[in-house]
């Protein structure tokens, strides 16, 4: 369903009207596409602190043009080296004479380090950026965006970096991504999935359809799974695709055994998107609708991400992307078995993290949607659907393909050093963080 609020405040007389009633003020977002694959414009480079991160070879690779601009796309500011209160006023310097100047649908990223459990100053420093981030995040306006990337090792960021100043993390603000270190695999930059197998189950509509196109656009052969009622669109999403369909149940005992089957040549990309809603509050809520939501979102993830890495169906590089939301992490009225899932599904995610990568070779990361516009929340009461278009800093709702762009930069061979990640694909949603 189009945003028709979202068109009126474009115009100039919307513009007009929104200022003075205090209303939302959504822009258009500058999203990836084959004509405008990068930002328009430049990126500044500042710092804060002393670094030593060497980050010019990798913002070079970014395809923006770097040096001073009057009206940058993006700018990077390094902060790593910020180590106590005196020197985070070197934040404030850096960034208040250039805020305002950033393009619409610009990025701020901000680069920070560990915090160092020896030394509660230089800890203390490094949180406070989080604040500082969420907070500009929720006040910067006009489409733009604020993140911050933790890292040691400027190179092992690429894949990260690239992403967070690119169209296509159009949707993503006021996140915390940490980079461990990593080697950089030669891929191309067009196609970094080629000569790889994907699996994105429930991919037959919806953002499952949308996250195999987009995989598939990046160079994957992508197997669309579904339940057998979806055989024909799974099929139809396929062989647009030019990959192959897997009509199953996925929370059938031996569905892993059966995807592991399927793929004897192995898997380098596993997906868990499938997932259904049973809404009721808990005191009208029956144990069926319970027990299928539960068993869908997060008992058959657990299934058969075990029965993949026990059959080594998951190849050495191989990435585990699991769907998480915002209702399991900031809770939802009329939702406690879906926020029970999703909140469960971080919990995997963050222990299975470091196990798989060591024993495994394998990342686990997962990705949290807000409001995505699909057909579900187009079927939602005009004034709950409006709530939750304009209750984030972007004052709208999100595409699937914000989610998939999400999904495609934590599959990237490049992002071996990100593991153990929840990323919001939420505008930055004012509920929770």
């Amino acid at each position: 369903m189009a945003d028709r609020y979202l068109r009126f405040a474009d115009t100039a007389a919307g513009r007009f009207l929104t200022r003075r009633l205090g209303l939302p003020q959504p822009a258009p977002l500058l999203r990836w596409s084959p004509a405008r694959p990068t930002l328009e414009g430049g990126l500044l480079h500042l710092t804060a602190g002393r670094s030593d991160l060497g980050l010019e070879p990798v913002l070079a690779r970014t395809g923006l043009p770097t040096g001073s601009a009057d009206a940058p796309a993006a700018v990077v500011l390094d902060a790593s080296g910020v180590r106590d209160v005196d020197t985070l006023a070197e934040v404030h310097a850096a960034l208040h004479p250039v805020v305002r100047s950033v393009a619409a649908s610009g990025r701020i990223v901000v680069l920070g380090a560990p915090l160092d459990p020896a030394d509660h100053h230089q800890a203390a420093a490094q949180q406070a950026l989080e604040g500082f981030v969420r907070s500009l995040g929720k006040e910067i306006g006009r489409g733009r965006t604020v993140n911050l990337v933790r890292l040691t090792d400027a190179p092992a960021a690429e894949s990260t970096l690239r992403f967070l100043l690119s169209p296509k993390s159009a949707y993503v603000s006021g996140q915390v991504v940490a980079v461990g270190e990593g080697e950089q695999p030669d891929a191309d930059p067009d196609r970094p999935l080629a000569g790889r197998t994907a699996l994105v189950t429930g991919g037959a509509r919806g953002i499952g359809e949308a996250v195999a196109e987009t995989l598939a656009r990046d160079g994957a052969r992508v197997v669309v799974l579904d339940v057998p009622q979806a055989e024909e669109d799974a099929a139809r999403v396929a062989a647009r695709l030019g990959g192959s369909a897997l009509a199953l149940d996925i929370t059938a005992a031996d569905a892993g055994e059966r995807i592991a089957a399927a793929l004897p040549d192995g898997l380098d990309v596993l997906v868990h998107n499938a997932g259904i809603t049973r809404d009721r509050r808990l005191v009208n809520m029956a144990a069926e609708r319970w027990s299928s939501v539960l068993d869908v979102n997060l008992a058959s993830v657990l299934r058969t991400t075990d029965a993949l890495l026990k059959e080594g169906t998951l190849r050495p590089g191989g990435r585990i992307v699991a769907t998480a939301s915002i209702a399991g992490l900031a809770g939802n009225a009329g939702q406690t078995n879906y926020g029970a899932s999703k909140a469960g599904i971080v919990g995997l995610v963050r222990s299975l993290a470091p196990r798989a990568l060591t024993e495994h070779g394998v990342t686990v990361n997962a990705v949290a949607p807000g409001f995505i516009e699909t057909k579900m929340t187009a079927a939602v009461p005009l004034f709950i659907r409006e709530a939750g278009r304009r209750m984030n800093s972007l004052a709208q709702g999100g595409l699937p393909a914000d989610v998939a762009e999400t999904t495609a930069w934590l599959a990237h061979p490049g992002s071996g050093a990100v593991n153990g990640q929840v990323v919001r694909v939420c505008g930055q949603s004012l509920l929770g963080a």
